[in-house]
């Protein structure tokens, strides 16, 4: 699908499939006014990813862990701006429609898993589960991968971190409740806006706004630590709800919080403005200058230390209005995990006895 065909799909963030950066031949449909054939509804493939190993390493200082575990590549939510869409294009798919409709699983991650933690060099540090794309969206339901890794973890007492706007997750309180009351897991809950209207087209495929904060209030009902995490906040189109997304998560139970600026590396610029002017054509103009204010005149800025906030003005003032409003709801810092406790597997995938 070409970009001048670009239209909103029922049920999907991306209005187009951009060519593939790495690909060295592009192709696009053509209407030559002699034959055309309606298209069949775009349904989600699920494949097969048998990578050999299931720990991704990070040493990036605006994220603070340096281990990863994401049991999918892709992502049905949808989520327009997804920061991940562009890593679909080294599998040779595009950034776009493929990123939520061709989903690659690990269906051995927890076996994997537990080879690498059996290593003699493995040093025991937070892993953050889902920090790509959401080790509990659609699929999971029937592929249970991510439950099969957070077993794993469970079992050797390894500390994980969780960050996810999917209601599925409650599934798995038997899991995590234990493991709370050893300190070795915390959640964050990604809250983009509570305006179901904008979510519904923003993030066509995540669970609704007021479901998110269900999700809080379950998770600190049963004694797991809670990070509501606003994200992305986007200028004149979601930054106005920040302070009320603050207060109706602090009231579900949330203990911490955070938000991150929107970013547009890559594909994901031409894909949030075609996305954008289909959507709310009377804001574009105005929410990309804002966007490019708070970026040194740029749609993105990579660099550590501002990719994440931004700068400018705008930047500033919702800096300000986030720790404002954090202290007056009195958040505090998200909890230390205990790492003491880990116990690796043997080589054989038994426990050891000591």
């Amino acid at each position: 699908m070409s970009k001048q065909e670009g239209s909103p799909l029922r049920g999907r963030g991306a209005t187009y499939n951009p060519a593939n950066r790495h690909s060295a031949t592009v192709s696009e449909t053509v209407d030559d006014g002699w034959y055309s054939e309606e298209e069949a509804p775009l349904r989600t493939e699920l494949i097969e990813d048998r990578s050999r190993s299931v720990i991704a390493r990070n040493d990036s200082p605006d994220v603070p862990f340096d281990r990863s575990i994401n049991p999918y590549r892709g992502c049905e939510h949808g989520c327009i701006y997804c920061f991940a869409r562009p890593s679909h294009a080294w599998l040779g798919f595009s950034p776009g429609l493929d990123f939520e409709s061709r989903i690659l699983y690990k269906p051995d991650a927890a076996d994997l898993l537990r080879t690498e933690l059996a290593r003699p060099g493995y040093r025991c540090a937070p892993l953050a589960l889902g920090a790509n794309t959401d080790a509990w969206q659609p699929a999971e339901r029937r592929l249970r991968i991510t439950r099969a890794v957070l077993e794993v973890l469970a079992e050797v007492r390894h500390p994980v971190t969780i960050i996810t706007k999917s209601a599925l997750i409650e599934r798995d309180l038997d899991l995590l409740a234990p493991m709370a009351e050893r300190r070795l897991v915390s959640v964050a809950v990604s809250v983009t806006t509570l305006d179901s209207g904008i979510a519904r087209r923003l993030e066509p495929r995540a669970a609704a706004p007021h479901r998110r904060l269900r999700v809080i209030e379950s998770l600190s009902r049963a004694g797991i630590p809670v990070r509501v995490q606003v994200a992305p906040v986007i200028p004149f189109l979601t930054d106005d709800g920040l302070e009320a997304i603050l207060e109706a998560a602090r009231a579900a139970g949330a203990d911490s919080a955070g938000y991150i600026l929107l970013r547009l590396p890559y594909e994901v610029r031409d894909l949030f403005q075609d996305w954008l002017e289909a959507h709310f054509p009377l804001r574009a103009a105005r929410v990309m200058s804002a966007i490019r204010a708070s970026r040194d005149g740029r749609e993105n800025d990579a660099r550590f230390g501002s990719r994440m906030r931004g700068s400018g003005v705008f930047a500033d003032l919702l800096a300000q209005r986030f720790r404002r409003t954090c202290d007056r709801l009195g958040f505090g810092a998200p909890p230390a995990l205990d790492c003491s406790g880990f116990a690796p597997p043997a080589a054989g995938g038994q426990l050891t006895l000591l």
